[in-house]
């Protein structure tokens, strides 16, 4: 029969050794509430900011046109607000700029092209186009799309009892880029370059503390800043390799329209090189591989989700988006859009500044900061 004795017994056991075990508790009971922190700040309908949209009336003087654009950003023409939850925010766009590439340089696939005869149109009961730009990838595209087409509804209601007079038409920044792995492979690149070598090097360089190979290693010609360039190398090229792996399974599986040139080289470089040294800041600055573990899952979680990796940050409330700005993994992944989806230099150029001198300011750290042996 069971023993109800026994059974305390191994209850307490089992409890003990387990709550000594500083990463199981993590993970049991802090990295849950991690996640509803993260997932709920950035799902909560309450707290999210407008989305940003650009928009470009080429119906400069048609008063329709004005108006409907005031519309599209939550207001009427009298300056009135429609909603104080209105999900746009218009950025208006010269009309004299060519919108497609307006919207690669500044790497967005939303817009909204107001056409030049549209108020004449309307007002004449005769068919008129909108011009809606945006991702198959980016939930941001869905909501834009959605408040067009309803304020179109509202407009041919108002004027011919419903008839289809604004009609829309979609559109993406590049024709060939319609299947939402264009835009996924980008961000598991840049989420392969974050966990890899930070999560390897934060467990080697605890683990090496704690068993002193450090202090050995210091008795060897081997200097520190060959110890963790090493690491990186080898960082670099699994980089590389898995690169090329997941570009080539989403070119060769799912037909992956991406653009491939020499600017992905430098992000995987200078990705690594951030991580690795950033994962060994953290591993030899922490008193135990189990800090040194719980330490690291805190800076890399809140990267992989507020970087832009599986989310558009466009999405999240703004002071989620200024958070994510100050991530390096952001950079990273932007970077990688920008190179791989959207073609825009002058953005990627920008990026790999950022990335650039994090990552040699986190290397220096890391250097400084790391001892073979401990006082």
């Amino acid at each position: 029969m069971a023993s109800l004795r026994r059974i305390y017994a191994d209850f307490k056991v089992f409890s003990r050794g387990y709550t000594r075990n500083v990463i199981g508790l993590f993970f049991g009971l802090i990295f849950p509430v991690i996640l509803i922190l993260i997932f709920g700040a950035i799902f909560s309908g309450n707290n999210t900011g407008p989305v940003p949209v650009y928009v470009q009336n080429q119906d400069t003087n048609g008063s329709i046109a004005l108006e409907f654009v005031s519309n599209i950003n939550g207001t009427y023409s009298n300056g009135t607000k429609i909603s104080d939850n209105w999900p746009l925010k218009t950025i208006l766009v010269d009309s004299s700029v060519d919108f497609v590439e307006f919207l690669s340089a500044h790497s967005s696939s939303d817009g909204i092209v107001i056409p030049q005869d549209f108020s004449a149109s309307y007002l004449a009961r005769e068919k008129v186009a909108i011009t809606v730009y945006g991702s198959p990838a980016s939930s941001t595209s869905a909501i834009i799309g959605g408040v067009v087409s309803s304020l179109a509804n509202q407009y041919n209601l108002q004027r011919v009892g419903g008839s289809a007079i604004i009609e829309l038409t979609s559109a993406t920044v590049n024709a060939q880029q319609t299947k939402y792995i264009d835009f996924l492979i980008p961000g598991l690149i840049g989420f392969s370059i974050l966990v890899n070598p930070m999560f390897a090097i934060v467990s080697i360089s605890s683990d090496y503390k704690k068993t002193k190979l450090f202090k050995q290693l210091s008795l060897t010609p081997l200097t520190k800043t060959e110890w963790l360039t090493s690491k990186i190398l080898f960082y670099i090229l699994l980089s590389s390799v898995s690169f090329l792996l997941m570009a080539g399974v989403g070119i060769l599986a799912f037909d992956a329209n991406i653009t491939l040139t020499l600017w992905l080289i430098p992000f995987l470089v200078l990705g690594p090189l951030l991580f690795c040294s950033l994962g060994m800041l953290v591993g030899t600055v922490s008193k135990t591989p189990e800090t040194a573990s719980i330490v690291g899952n805190i800076i890399t979680f809140p990267m992989m989700f507020l970087s832009g990796t599986f989310f558009p940050i466009a999405m999240m409330p703004d002071y989620l988006q200024t958070a994510a700005h100050v991530l390096p993994l952001f950079y990273v992944i932007e970077g990688l859009n920008n190179v791989m989806v959207y073609g825009n230099t002058s953005g990627v150029m920008v990026d790999l500044a950022v990335v650039a001198i994090i990552a040699v300011a986190i290397f220096i750290a890391a250097i400084k900061l790391f001892k073979w042996k401990e006082d």
